[in-house]
Formats: C-alpha cells, structure tokens, sequence
C-alpha cells in the first residue's frame, strides 16, 4: 500500500530542495528553491516524532558528511543514506545509523552497468540493507537510468526486466523521475504506472509532485505497489503544494 516517506536532500552541508536536471559539475551552480535554516538533524528529529520510517537523506556532492550523520543520529535506523556510496564505506554509513544503503554510480563504469559490483555490494552489507537508485531520464522509447547526480545516461534502460536483474541484489528500488525533479507540475504517470506493472520489490517513487492528488495518483497508478515522496512543493521546504501534516495524516489513515 503506497506511503508517503520523507526526504532530506544535502547540498554544501544544507538541506536544500534543487531542480534535479540542473546539477552540473562545472559551469553555474543548480537552480535551488529552497534552502534552509534548521540543520538536517532537526528534518530528522520531526520524521521520527511522526513515525515516518524509510525517508532517505541524499548528498548532492561534497562537503554533506556532517549534515548526512547529523540527521542520522538523530533517527538511528529509520533512514536510508545515498550519495557517493559506494563498497568501500557502506558499512561505515549503517554503522552511523543508516538502515539502507542507496546506490547508483558505483554499479557502473565508464556508464556501464557492472552486475558484479552490485553483487559485491549485496555481499558486503547483505541485499536486505542495499537500496539500488535507478533515477533516469526519459528518452525514445522509454527512460534510462542517470548517474553521476542525473548528468550522465547510463547503459542501463529501466523497465520491468531490469528490475528483475537487480531484484536479487537489494531490498528496494528508489527511483527520482530527473527529468521532472523539483519543478512541482506533476509526477510522470508514464513511469508510474510502468513500474506499477512490476512489483517485486518496495519501490520509492520522486519527481514532480506538487500535490496531495499527485500522491494519490501515484498509489492509483501503481496499483499501491508504490511510495513516494514530496520535496519542493511541500510546506516544510517552503513549498505551498501541500502540507506536511496533510501527509502525515494521509499515512495514518491508509
């Protein structure tokens, strides 16, 4: 049955709500619509009070280590950390209080999806605390999986069969729509209601929402075999879409 889970996404040590598709290595900074003044650790604490389990803290880039344990401190096991995860440190992140690991880019090389380092990785931390991101971009015919904090196209198309591929490594699928991502005018229903036909694993869905009739339409889309998450239209990221109490309450009366 789809849920709302709560988000916290890191940009220079701040929790910020960014247009996805804008994130660039080089040349001008993202375009940000909100940027806030209370430390992830308090995101958090609020998550928690309200019994909000399996949100997900990102960190778009460098210099979000601190902000990433704060939060994590603060709700030990109720929150799943991604960016920049790789073998090497998943098990120092679960160890700061991480139920899930999120992985994307380490699965790949040079943009090519390396089913072995999905492997090692179920090996090092177990399948049960791995989350594999396939956020992606649309494209002819469909949508392919984006690494690199959505800059890069990966070689990895994502459909039903793919989820059956990686299904044996991990314990979820999160999956941001970049090409919506922070722009508030609706989820993509497209790829809603395509990974709606699947269903083997829990499934996060982000990207667009920018009300309460979008979290709905994600639970109708697919089937309940869905969650989802609200960002920039949320009230607590400065958004006027939809409140945070709205959701809250919605969660309880499922």
């Amino acid at each position: 049955m789809t849920k709302f889970r709560p988000c916290i996404d890191l940009h220079q040590g701040q929790v910020k709500q960014i247009v996805g598709g804008t994130l660039r290595d080089e040349g001008p900074g993202p375009r940000v619509n909100f940027t806030s003044s209370k430390g992830a650790g308090e995101f958090a604490a609020k998550f928690r009070e309200d019994g909000l389990l399996g949100g997900h803290v990102i960190k778009l880039g460098p210099g979000n280590e601190d902000a990433a344990r704060e939060a994590l401190a603060a709700w030990p096991g109720g929150l799943q950390i991604g960016g920049g995860i790789h073998v090497g440190n998943a098990a120092q992140w679960l160890a700061a209080g991480a139920s899930h690991v999120i992985v994307t880019s380490c699965l790949f090389d040079d943009g090519r999806f390396i089913e072995d380092r999905a492997r090692e990785l179920a090996s090092e931390v177990g399948a049960g605390r791995l989350v594999i991101d396939l956020s992606c971009r649309r494209v002819a015919g469909g949508w392919t999986v984006a690494m690199d904090r959505w800059q890069r196209l990966t070689d990895l198309a994502l459909s039903p069969a793919a989820l059956d591929r990686l299904a044996p490594w991990c314990d979820e699928f999160l999956i941001h729509a970049a090409d919506v991502e922070g722009l508030c005018g609706g989820i993509d229903d497209e790829l809603v209601a395509m990974l709606g036909t699947w269903g083997g694993r829990p499934m996060t869905y982000a990207g667009g929402a920018a009300s309460l009739a979008d979290v709905e339409k994600v639970a109708e889309l697919s089937g309940g075999k869905m969650d989802v998450t609200v960002g920039s239209a949320l009230d607590l990221f400065g958004g006027n879409g939809v409140t945070y109490e709205e959701l809250v309450a919605w969660n309880r009366g499922r």
